[in-house]
């Protein structure tokens, strides 16, 4: 397939005369928002309207002849694509990929031109939309588009899933164009070196069974890929990537190749300050990145729509497991409506299913009342489709009719002093089948990163109490919190600026508290989280309380004005009042510590041991020296399919490196050289953190971004541009 993001021309207001051609237009690069909006106080209407976008075209030597086609990676929300004036489709999903064959209406002698309008309204007609929704949808050509040129007889779809007790075979189901009685298609399977580890030959419509001896498994620990090549002799070749792997739900959890694993998990929105959906790859794998190395998860689940596949084949390379599902959010409309939300289902399944990493499909509306015949109808759908995965439905109902294989439960019922989580027997009528509680905190606890030490440290807390009770009875199969980011929102949700804080990471994947309880799960990384600044005017009376230590140490030694020492580490309580289904528990430092009024200011050293050695050390306290910390997501930007870009987080700390919660400063950045600024020139430092974001103009080169706040000195990063 052929990179077709370049050259596009976008209105806002779509008429006739634009799919024609005629009159002006903004030049603009796919992946594209149809609306840079303000990182607080969006309105949601800003982005709602019928675009326009086209581009013109000359197809390469050779094209007669061939089947020709045009594919969108999504395209928010209602899509009508028109090539040389003829209407060829309308797709109405906003989340999944659609192909476009304009064969008969191409120009082969001179110019082509592509029209797209493009309905980003919250349209009644189609999911997610018809009532209220927590989360803003945007618009835009989001994702990448392709020009595929094909031969007459053409591989249209291959899906391959592995079988057998040791996974040492897999199922391939081929799918031919024109020809659908094809014989002799040559199956290739190949390692990541390249090398053949089994052929076979096979014909259309029947499923071939392949023998695959000496392979490995993916797992989260070793997510090895193979490649499968599917070969119409001197006609087509189709390739695609997959794992050899068993997922399996079962009554007491999930097994990955046999073996038991506790699904800990985020739920994650693929938005952006600025430009909401239309980032590049990059930024995908950034997500999957700070998913894996800097929370230490091992799942996500793509709430509420699927996601890209960018993101999703980072998952598979990282070894993250995904819960994906069809979009929606309560609502359930009339009958056009169900058709289509059935519709979403087979197109999310038939896209994503040789993705490794998707070990569950979501095939209900999230958080909608229970519909039986539709839903049995989603569920048929879905077995149809794909035999190899179980399939659930995100429900905040309890004893719901539990018509898929997993019920998957949005627990909010922990308030900070009750239990973290509600037993399978109180909530599910299928005490046989799997359980997850797919939702946790979020609204109940929304946490900003500029709050007071005391709620962030709750925020993390809470997070562990869910997670820990939800491992006590050995039969939740996972738990996904609420969620990984902050996010605007509706004016019906969210905070006084339209934004939900909600997330273990603000808006930009700064950390809050609670992310370094989700970190401190991990062996890979040390680390040593204090849920405090340890400041005297924070504390009644100058007296600290009880604060936290998050870390994957064994023990935490405390030492302050040069001669004092404890030493704390976490002891299981047999009354169940501490953490100790987590893997690493939270450590509390309870003794009482009093800062003496009038003297010199405290400093404070923690120090994680692990196995008697220092692993991580945080001074905190008495020292100043403000100053700016920069970290790009990467300082080399690629051209390639698409415009690139690199995402900068910013933190205000001190001289010991903690974030300062109460630095509210402003922050300046100005962009010199061949890359351009995503977003406004100036910042607020919230909770001491902001961010901002540059991207790449369409050729090679140098640029520098100069990030500087009122008496600190200027941080300058380089980029390079390929």
């Amino acid at each position: 397939m052929l990179a077709f993001n370049e050259n596009w021309e976008f209105t806002s207001e779509w008429s006739e005369s634009f799919g024609r051609g005629e009159g002006p237009a903004e030049a603009v690069r796919i992946p594209h928002t149809v609306k840079e909006l303000p990182l607080h106080d969006i309105d949601h209407r800003d982005y709602q309207m019928i675009s326009g976008y086209r581009k013109r075209f000359t197809l390469p030597e050779g094209s007669r002849g061939k089947r020709l086609f045009l594919e969108f990676g999504a395209a928010a929300h209602i899509a009508t694509v028109y090539v040389n004036g003829q209407e060829l489709m309308t797709h109405r999903n906003g989340y999944t990929a659609f192909r476009v064959e304009f064969t008969d209406v191409a120009n082969y002698e001179g110019e082509n031109l592509v029209a797209v309008r493009l309905d980003s309204t919250e349209n009644p007609e189609i999911p997610p939309f018809g009532y209220v929704i927590d989360y803003l949808t945007y618009g835009g050509i989001y994702r990448p588009v392709y020009l595929d040129i094909r031969d007459q007889d053409l591989i249209d779809d291959v899906f391959v899933r592995s079988v057998g007790k040791d996974q040492a075979k897999v199922t391939v189901t081929l799918d031919i164009k024109t020809d659908p009685g094809a014989k002799n298609i040559l199956l290739t399977i190949l390692n990541r070196e390249g090398e053949v580890v089994a052929t076979q030959e096979a014909k259309a419509g029947e499923d071939v069974i392949i023998d695959c001896p000496k392979v490995r498994q993916w797992c989260p620990e070793d997510p090895v890929l193979y490649k499968l090549r599917a070969e119409l002799p001197g006609k087509d070749i189709k390739e695609v990537e997959f794992g050899f792997r068993a997922a399996e739900f079962r009554f007491d959890g999930f097994y990955l190749n046999g073996r038991k694993i506790f699904l800990h998990g985020l739920n994650r929105h693929q938005s952006w300050p600025y430009i909401g959906y239309a980032a590049p790859r990059s930024m995908q794998i950034e997500d999957a990145r700070i998913a894996k190395e800097e929370l230490g998860l091992n799942a996500v689940r793509t709430s509420h729509y699927p996601q890209s596949h960018d993101f999703i084949e980072a998952c598979d390379r990282m070894g993250l497991l995904v819960f994906t599902e069809i979009p929606g959010w309560q609502h359930i409309g009339g009958e056009q409506w169900k058709e289509q939300a059935k519709e979403n289902v087979r197109e999310m399944i038939r896209e994503y299913r040789n993705h490794p990493s998707i070990i569950l499909w979501g095939v209900r509306i999230n958080e909608s009342m229970d519909d039986d015949e539709l839903y049995l109808e989603t569920n048929r759908i879905a077995h149809e489709m794909d035999d190899s995965r179980c399939t659930s439905g995100v429900r905040y109902l309890e004893k719901s009719n539990l018509l898929e294989d997993v019920y998957a439960f949005n627990d909010f019922t922990h308030t900070g002093d009750n239990r973290g989580a509600k037993p399978k027997r109180e909530v599910s009528l299928e005490p046989t089948k799997a359980f997850l509680i797919s939702e946790h905190n979020g609204h109940m606890f929304p946490t900003k990163s500029f709050d007071t030490w005391e709620r962030r440290q709750e925020q993390a807390l809470r997070h562990a109490r869910v997670l820990n009770d939800s491992m006590i009875d050995g039969e939740h199969a996972g738990c996904f919190g609420w969620c990984m980011f902050d996010y605007p929102t509706h004016r019906d949700f969210g905070s006084g600026d339209r934004m939900c804080y909600h997330g273990v990471m603000d808006a930009f994947r700064n950390p809050k508290t609670a992310a370094a309880l989700y970190a401190s799960q991990q062996d890979e990384s040390p680390v040593l989280e204090i849920s405090s600044s340890m400041d005297i005017g924070d504390y009644p009376g100058g007296a600290i309380g009880t604060i936290y230590a998050f870390t994957n140490a064994d023990r935490v030694k405390l030492s302050w004005k040069d001669s004092s020492m404890k030493d704390f580490r976490f002891l299981w309580n047999c009354e169940g009042k501490t953490f100790y289904k987590l893997k690493h528990s939270p450590i509390a430092i309870d003794d009482p510590i009093t800062h003496t009024w009038g003297g010199e200011a405290s400093v404070w050293k923690f120090e994680a041991i692990k196995d008697s050695q220092v692993t991580a050390t945080r001074i905190i306290g008495g020292r100043g020296g403000l100053r700016i910390q920069a970290i790009p997501s990467s300082t080399e930007l690629r051209e390639g399919e698409t415009w690139d870009m690199a995402a900068v987080r910013i933190r205000i700390i001190d001289c010991d490196g903690n974030i300062c919660p109460y630095a509210q400063l402003p922050v300046r950045f100005e962009l010199k050289g061949d890359a351009e600024l995503i977003g406004p020139d100036m910042a607020t430092a919230e909770g001491g953190m902001c961010g901002t974001y540059i991207r790449t103009v369409g050729h090679a080169g140098k640029a520098v971004l100069s990030i500087s706040s009122p008496g600190l000195e200027t941080v300058k990063i380089e980029f390079e541009i390929f």
